[in-house]
């Protein structure tokens, strides 16, 4: 089956920072209306796609829509915007980018200002940047001519940094985290859709990963589905760069195939039957090891209601929660390969029940 690559560059070209996904999940629909049975969206904002909406089990799919970003918290009298962080940013890559302002009227260009280097001290150039010591610059003369852009205290921003085709198969885009896992759960849905199972199957991306400490739209979604087994689709450290510590990480690579975590979250009869998936379909994997957390969706909906068998299906990715995080399509195709193949591995009778 050919990728749709056209519709993966719609995805993360666009602009959703947690909590405001909107933009990317109509996309996501969009598309999931070309061949889903049923596409619905819930209050939280977590976007659901279903084929046999009424079959049993019922499996959960899910990746998350939202991305890191930025969100106005000051603008002063000379114009200019003051940020935080929406989820986990080194501020050593925010220097100098340029962004995409979501104002109330429509997207406003704009750069990330600091110091030059001329004017630092010497001790403050050898001292990293912070955020707060960083700024947005949209040329605006003054607070009102802000104001007039559409732009207020509490609008989002995103880096301007969309899909780079590199060599061979190789994407670099902001919100690969992880857009690319909204992709790749309706990408299975898709190849489902050609011969339905018996089973349920429900695509769901979720919001507020990033900033999830809760469970974000994870756990609500789960809670109004009540699955009966969930996959969940991320992304992992790429362990084929420099200074990357494989005993730390494991030893996973752009390529490489699907990462299957064990441990933590991911319940031990759904990792066996991914691991007979990916074999029975030839395909390459790793393991990794999760002791504690994965810090993905998998530690929201595995302990939704009486509980959720889940598994953990990561895809290699260099670079994360950076401007231009690098992933292979050949991992995105195969991680949508595998979970199309799980679910049609599953019966009626398919019991989760460790024994």
């Amino acid at each position: 089956m050919t990728q749709r690559i056209d519709f993966l560059e719609r995805l993360l070209n666009a602009p959703g920072p947690s909590g405001f996904e909107v933009a990317p999940a109509r996309v996501w629909r969009e598309e999931a209306m070309g061949f889903a049975h049923k596409v619905w969206v819930d209050v939280s904002g977590n976007s659901m796609a279903a084929l046999n909406p009424l079959g049993k089990p019922r499996v959960m799919m899910a990746g998350h829509i939202d991305e890191i970003g930025l969100q106005v918290t000051h603008v002063d009298d000379e114009g200019f915007l003051f940020v935080d962080e929406i989820g986990g940013w080194d501020a050593q890559v925010l220097v100098g980018q340029r962004v995409r302002v979501l104002g109330s009227g429509g997207v406003v260009p704009g750069v990330i200002g600091k110091k030059p280097i001329h004017l630092l001290k010497k001790e403050e150039q050898e001292k990293a940047s912070k955020t707060r010591d960083l700024w947005v610059d949209m040329g605006a003369a003054g607070a009102q001519e802000v104001a007039d852009l559409g732009v207020r205290v509490g609008d989002a921003i995103v880096l301007d940094a969309g899909l780079l085709r590199l060599a061979g198969d190789r994407i670099a885009s902001r919100a690969v985290d992880n857009r690319i896992g909204a992709y790749v759960v309706l990408e299975a849905l898709r190849r489902l859709s050609d011969n339905p199972p018996q089973v349920g199957v429900v695509a769901v991306a979720t919001v507020q990963e990033e900033i999830g400490y809760f469970g974000g739209g994870a756990r609500s979604s789960a809670f109004s589905l009540e699955p009966d087994v969930a996959l969940v689709v991320d992304v992992t450290f790429s362990a084929d760069v420099p200074d990357i510590e494989k005993k730390e990480v494991g030893d996973h690579k752009l390529g490489g195939g699907p990462v299957l975590s064990r441990g933590s979250s991911n319940h031990p009869v759904v990792v066996q039957r991914l691991v007979e998936a990916a074999e029975g379909e030839g395909m390459a994997y790793t393991l990794q090891a999760a002791p504690r957390a994965t810090r993905t969706d998998a530690d929201a909906i595995h302990l939704v209601r009486v509980g959720v068998p889940t598994g953990l299906v990561s895809v290699p990715s260099r670079y994360m929660h950076s401007p231009n995080e690098m992933v292979s399509l050949g991992d995105l195709e195969a991680t949508a390969r595998l979970l199309a193949a799980f679910v049609r591995g599953l019966d009626p009778d398919t019991d989760f029940t460790p024994q």
